[in-house]
């Protein structure tokens, strides 16, 4: 059996964000908050010097050599924009259906069929090499990068150094650029050309440098992974071994949509725990069109927009994608888009689009008052996650409401 995290609001993910490997919602962000002091709200180029000068001594016993410190580090420049953008992360959400609009969308469908043709070999023989789906590899780098179209053109040293020197999460923005110096030190890949996101997510699949360290492979077998290159085949290839290291599952799928019954006891979603699909079964869930589900397996079933919203019964392989990034709506948008690249339907449920996201200050109110009312143990830091969604369930099983999770301006109102 396998645990899924649940999350029901998504940040504002786009093309080139901090969205590979990168750690959302309620995550235990340990390595990056340790010790971090208040957050810099006005960063400068001097100060970014001199934080540099003092992180030099840290990065040369970690093995980086000076020459290769001093010629990486020779062009960072403190990025004000970088700051903002990380800021805004918390500040700005979509519901799931806006995010889905526009993560697979008609336009990314048509070009990821395009993709398919055009890399069909290769993609092919990533599939064959380590089983993982290759419409599943091909949604990513469509997700990651708009099909290599956007990469990134921030300077990869520059974007890290300015996080990791900004504090709010300064450890965790540090380990990942010595770990670009690392990878600049290798030679596979020169200080100009390491380019990327405004996090430092790289390439065509946006890897993080540790994640390119750890799991980036060289297709052909000869040298290190060029995941910066137009050619695309070491990224595709890194991402399923990504996928493959994560425990993605050969021939199974990520998940289906699937009909709850008239009825159905909804606080059985949100499980963390899988059931075997004959319980499912058993207890009146469906495919959409009402056939029985399949007769062997596991699944966890999934509200992302709550009882009004699509239920899913997702499987092994979704915590495999979950492993690249940890918000819901990203691997749904992952596995959507993969079976609509693949010539599969659109949802058939229709999502609550007459609600709307709640804001940062409305979700730390509400997070406040479940606080207050003894049935939360977190913290009011606006981050939805299953800390929140257990919570929200405590307090409508109070009050003799839906048990969805799902923390909507209603419950906000309840709480009021």
């Amino acid at each position: 059996m396998r645990y899924f995290r649940i999350v029901v609001l998504v940040l504002a993910f786009g093309s080139t964000g901090a969205t590979a490997q990168d750690m959302t919602e309620e995550s235990v962000d340990s390595a990056a908050s340790a010790g971090a002091s208040d957050v810099i709200e006005n960063g400068s180029e001097a100060g970014l010097q001199a934080w540099i000068a003092g992180f030099r001594g840290r990065a040369l016993a970690a093995g980086i050599s000076a020459v290769t410190f001093e010629s990486a580090m020779a062009g960072v420049h403190f990025l004000p924009n970088v700051i903002e953008r990380d800021r805004k992360q918390d500040e700005f959400t979509k519901t799931i259906w806006d995010y889905l609009d526009k993560a697979v969308s008609e336009d990314r469908i048509v070009a990821g069929q395009k993709a398919l043709k055009a890399h069909g070999p290769l993609l092919d023989q990533i599939e064959a090499r380590y089983g993982v789906d290759k419409h599943v590899v091909l949604a990513i780098w469509g997700l990651e990068s708009a099909y290599g179209l956007v990469r990134g053109d921030i300077d990869t040293p520059s974007a890290l150094a300015t996080l990791a020197y900004d504090t709010r999460r300064g450890a965790f923005f540090e380990a990942e650029l010595i770990a670009a110096l690392q990878i600049l030190q290798s030679g596979v890949v020169k200080p100009s050309a390491m380019l990327g996101s405004w996090a430092g997510a790289m390439g065509h699949t946006q890897f993080m440098p540790s994640s390119y360290l750890k799991l980036a492979v060289k297709f052909d077998g000869s040298g290190k992974a060029d995941v910066w290159s137009d050619d695309p085949a070491d990224a595709l290839a890194s991402t399923a071994a990504y996928l493959a290291n994560a425990g993605w599952k050969k021939g199974g799928r990520w998940g289906d949509e699937v009909r709850l019954p008239t009825g159905f006891d909804y606080g059985l979603a949100g499980d963390r725990t899988q059931k075997p699909l004959s319980i499912w079964a058993e207890l009146g869930v469906t495919l959409p069109d009402a056939t029985r589900l399949p007769a062997s397996g596991w699944a966890s079933l999934l509200l992302p927009a709550g009882a009004r919203g699509p239920a899913f019964l997702v499987y092994d392989n979704f915590a495999a994608i979950e492993a690249y990034n940890k918000a819901d709506a990203y691997v749904i948008a992952v596995g959507h888009l993969a079976d609509r690249i693949a010539g599969g339907a659109a949802f058939k449920a229709s999502w609550p689009r007459d609600l709307r996201a709640l804001t940062l200050g409305e979700r730390k109110e509400m997070q406040s008052l479940l606080l207050t009312a003894g049935v939360y143990s977190g913290t009011a830091d606006g981050k939805v996650g299953p800390l929140t969604v257990a919570a929200v369930k405590a307090f409508q099983r109070a009050r003799g409401m839906v048990l969805d999770g799902y923390p909507s301006l209603e419950i906000l109102q309840a709480l009021r």
